[in-house]
C-alpha cells in the first residue's frame, strides 16, 4: 500500500484539518468528524445535513455551503458516524424551522441517522429524513435494498437550493423524496480501492476484468466481464438504469458522469460523450450535466452515470447559486 497519510487510525481527522485550513468559510472538529458552515445558523433557515462513511470525498464535507449543505458529519473510512456526533451536528445547525437529514441507504447510516433523530425529537428538534438509494444494481428488496450512491449529490443540491429560499421543512423533504425517485445509478469498477486499514484490495480483478454494477464500498456488482470500449460500457450502464427509469423517455434529465477516485477526467469525458450518444439516440435530452470525482471509493478505478428526470422546478434549483469546496457556480 502507497498512500500519502501519517497512520490509518488518524486519515480522516488529519484530512479533516486539511480541509480546515484550506476553507476558512467552513468551521471544522477534524476529531468529532462534524464540518459545519463558519457563518452559524440561519434564522427561519431548515437546515441540512448529510453525512455518512469517509473515503467518498468530496462526498459529503466538500458540499458544506450555501446553496447545499449546513453540515456534514464524516465516519471513519467507509464506517457511518455515531448517532451522538450526528446529533451534535443537528443541534448545530438547527434555527427552529428543523433539520433535514439525507442519508444513504446503508445499514449503520440508517441505524444511526436514525437514532440521532429520535434524541433530536427529544430536544425538541423536527427531523425529517430522506433516504437515497438510486443504484439499480442492487434488485428492489434485494438484502438492505438499493444503495445510495451518485444521487446523493442530487439530491443535496437541490434540497440545498430550495432549503436556501426558506421553504418549510415538508417542502424540502417532499423535494429531496422527489429527486430520488426520479434519479438511478449504475457503477462499473476497473480495479479495487484499497482501504488504510486494510492495506490491501478489497476484491481482485484480473488485468482484463471489470465488475459490473460495483458498489461504492467494492461491494460486488451484477457480475465480472472482460474489459470493452467506452461505447459498450456505457451502453451496459444506460441499459440497466433507463430500464427503471422508463420515464426518461422525452424528459429532460440532469447526468452525472462520476469518477470513483481513480479515473482521470481525459477518460470521464469520453464515457460523457458516449453517455450524449446514447441518449439522443433514445430521444432523451440531457438538460444539465457534471463530470468529475464527487461521490468516489478512495482509489477505485471506474465510474458512475446517474440519470435523473427533471421538471422546470428541479432544473431550476440545479442552476441556483451554490458555494461550497467541490461545487460552485452562480455566485
Amino acid at each position: 500500500m502507497k498512500k500519502l497519510i501519517n497512520t490509518p487510525e488518524t486519515v480522516v481527522a488529519d484530512a479533516l484539518r486539511g480541509m480546515a485550513v484550506s476553507h476558512p468559510e467552513l468551521t471544522v472538529d477534524a476529531e468529532a468528524g462534524i464540518v459545519t458552515r463558519a457563518g452559524g445558523k440561519v434564522p427561519g433557515k431548515v437546515g441540512i445535513l448529510s453525512g455518512g462513511g469517509s473515503g467518498h470525498e468530496p462526498l459529503h464535507a466538500g458540499f458544506v455551503g450555501r446553496g447545499m449543505l449546513d453540515a456534514a458529519v464524516a465516519g471513519p473510512v467507509f464506517t457511518s458516524p455515531v448517532p451522538d456526533r450526528i446529533g451534535s451536528a443537528t443541534a448545530a445547525i438547527d434555527s427552529g424551522a428543523g433539520v433535514l437529514h439525507i442519508v444513504k441507504n446503508y445499514t449503520g447510516d440508517i441505524l444511526n441517522f436514525g437514532m440521532a433523530a429520535e434524541d433530536a425529537d427529544d430536544e425538541g428538534i423536527k427531523v425529517e429524513t430522506v433516504v437515497v438509494d438510486d443504484d439499480v444494481a442492487v434488485a428492489r428488496g434485494e438484502g438492505a435494498g438499493r444503495r445510495g450512491t451518485g444521487a446523493t449529490l442530487f439530491v443535496e443540491k437541490l434540497a440545498g437550493a430550495l432549503a436556501e429560499t426558506g421553504a418549510p421543512l415538508a417542502e424540502v423533504a417532499a423535494l429531496a423524496r422527489k429527486v430520488n425517485e426520479h434519479s438511478r445509478s449504475f457503477g462499473v469498477a476497473l480495479s479495487s480501492c484499497t482501504t488504510p486499514a486494510n492495506g490491501a484490495p478489497n476484491f481482485e480483478l484480473g488485468p482484463d476484468e471489470v465488475e459490473i454494477g460495483v458498489g461504492i464500498h467494492g461491494e460486488p456488482g451484477r457480475r465480472r466481464a472482460r474489459l470493452t470500449t467506452a461505447a459498450e460500457t456505457a451502453e451496459i450502464m444506460l441499459d440497466a438504469i433507463l430500464e427503471d427509469l422508463p420515464e426518461a423517455a422525452g424528459a429532460p434529465v440532469i447526468v452525472l458522469v462520476n469518477g470513483l477516485g481513480a479515473t482521470p477526467p481525459i477518460e470521464l469525458y469520453v464515457v460523457r460523450a458516449e453517455v450524449e450518444r446514447i441518449l439522443a439516440a433514445r430521444g432523451i435530452a440531457v438538460a444539465r450535466s457534471l463530470v468529475g470525482n464527487y461521490v468516489t471509493s478512495l482509489d477505485m478505478a471506474g465510474c458512475t452515470i446517474t440519470v435523473c428526470r427533471a421538471d422546470e422546478q428541479m432544473l431550476r434549483l440545479w442552476d441556483a447559486p451554490v458555494h461550497t469546496p467541490s461545487l460552485r457556480w452562480g455566485a
